[in-house]
């Protein structure tokens, strides 16, 4: 078969192109918004005057959702993992995804300009952009990739919500608090597993109630309608001090006119940084890492904002536990030690030998991070049993990580999740690789180590963080393991294979 030039490839693919985009009803504009870069570049693209690689054909693919550019199998994701090595050198932590997803949804309330910085380029942000562009909002990512710019029009097509996107996230909930200033009805699709009646969603009812707001979920939506309360101001006590659940009453007092005060609130890394952004909008909030919010909205925000996320802590501990769990002295760079304390405090009474860094401030100039050094060490199982509580208590999502912890210390551990249903029993697939850990009931499990790992093939389990623990654990576990169907990874994290292998992992990626 004869090679193509360069040069006619390129037209050729730029056809092709062109093709999709106008049988999907697309602007070159349009399609720049959704691949992050310009409409200029687009016309490049399809004029073949632009060099294209495996990973911008692979989003161009997915942008217009078509089948005519092909990159690599479209089957799902698994992991090739060659254990029992040594990782070594230093990785720095990413930025927070649960930070992002908050900011997104509070860009909603600002009539100006908000540029966020350092956002995580994962499957969920991507979901909540895809439903912000669906209902008119231009987002657009600068030319690396990692900057943000969303520009909210005067008026949402609520109408023309992308439905399948919005089902596809738990993090849709977070739109009530901007959109019942918006419009006195609407309507938001939701996951059909969801309900009412469920401890995840009528907190978020509880606290949205003083503002006016009523919800019905019928056919898989929410239906909302806003009535004006004439209150000059409010006093919510939150039933649960979760950390949504505090954004969404943010968001909600934000733009409510006189003062809403918050008790029982989160005042979580995400929460944090959502109230550093409120705060540029102009809006005064008293108790910023406190559990009582004093909130004077103003009924107009108009703004051009510019704001740096912070580091993830859920990361710094996954990146941690890996070094842990191989025996490694690793140093992971610009953790958010504030909220790792209870973390590093019991794994110092574990026997996790560790070196802090100076303390010095994130890019947002209020959340304090350092440089975490561990070396090898000989741990042993704490006294009293592992359970998360509301910041500043153990983060419910860095749990998991100490049942693989558990595995490497002497003794016996027991992990208490009271907070979520059956994420425990996820945990015992542990098993597979050699891990002696045993399901008491669906939020606690009972481990005894040291292990003694082993190579072994398992099917990801349908929760973020226990995946990443069966990740974790095989690369303690000599030889070789696959891990099947990791696509949930991805999105809760940012190329974390192949930042594991730049510290010595050795991960392949591959489809069947």
């Amino acid at each position: 078969m004869t090679e193509l030039p360069p040069d006619t490839a390129m037209r050729r693919i730029g056809a092709l192109v062109r093709d999709a985009r106008r049988h999907r009803g697309m602007t070159q504009q349009q399609l720049a918004e959704r691949l992050g870069t310009s409409q200029s570049a687009v016309a490049r693209i399809e004029q073949g005057n632009q060099n294209l690689t495996l990973e911008l054909l692979g989003r161009l693919s997915a942008a217009l959702e078509s089948e005519l550019i092909s990159v690599g199998p479209s089957g799902p994701t698994h992991l090739r993992v060659t254990g029992g090595r040594l990782l070594s050198g230093s990785v720095a932590v990413k930025s927070s995804k649960n930070a992002a997803v908050a900011l997104l949804c509070a860009a909603l309330l600002n009539r100006g300009r908000t540029t966020l910085r350092n956002v995580a380029r994962i499957v969920e942000v991507d979901r909540i952009l895809d439903v912000l562009r669906s209902i008119g909002v231009v987002a657009t990512w600068d030319e690396a990739g990692h900057d943000l710019t969303l520009v909210v029009p005067d008026e949402l097509d609520l109408a023309g919500i992308d439905a399948d996107a919005a089902r596809r996230t738990r993090s849709i909930i977070m739109f009530l608090g901007p959109l019942l200033h918006r419009a006195p009805s609407f309507e938001l699709p939701y996951a059909g597993g969801c309900d009412l009646g469920t401890r995840t969603v009528q907190p978020h009812m509880i606290a949205l109630r003083p503002f006016g707001l009523d919800v019905e979920a019928r056919s898989g939506e929410y239906h909302a309608t806003v009535t004006p309360t004439g209150a000059s101001s409010r006093t919510i006590v939150l039933t649960e001090r979760g950390d949504t659940v505090t954004e969404n009453a943010l968001l909600a007092a934000a733009r409510a006119e006189g003062t809403t005060t918050i008790r029982n609130a989160s005042s979580n890394y995400m929460v944090q940084d959502l109230v550093l952004y409120l705060q540029l909008l102009g809006v005064e909030i008293d108790g910023l890492g406190t559990t009582t919010l004093v909130v004077r909205g103003r009924p107009v925000l108009d703004a051009d904002v510019d704001y740096t996320i912070s580091e993830d802590p859920v990361e710094a501990m996954s990146l941690l536990t890996a070094g842990i769990v191989t025996g490694s002295e690793l140093t992971v760079r610009r953790a958010p030690v504030e909220f790792l304390e209870i973390e590093l405090a019991v794994l110092a009474e574990m026997g996790l030998r560790y070196e802090l860094s100076p303390e010095y401030l994130a890019d947002n100039g209020h959340t304090r991070l350092a440089d975490i050094t561990i070396s090898p060490s000989a741990l042993k199982a704490p006294i009293d049993k592992i359970h998360p509580m509301p910041f500043p208590g153990l983060n419910i999502d860095n749990l998991p990580f100490f049942a693989v912890i558990a595995a490497q210390a002497e003794g016996q551990t027991m992990i208490h999740d009271w907070v979520y249903d059956n994420r425990a029993i996820h945990l015992s697939d542990l098993t597979r690789l050699g891990a002696d850990v045993r399901l008491l009931d669906p939020h606690r499990v009972l481990v005894n180590g040291p292990s003694h790992w082993s190579s072994a093939e398992v099917v990801c389990p349908p929760a973020l963080r226990p995946a990443v623990c069966i990740l974790l654990a095989m690369l303690a576990a000599k030889g070789t393991s696959v891990l099947r169907n990791v696509d949930i990874i991805a999105r809760g994290y940012e190329h974390l294979y192949e930042r594991l292998v730049e510290i010595g992992a050795s991960i392949e990626v591959f489809h069947d």
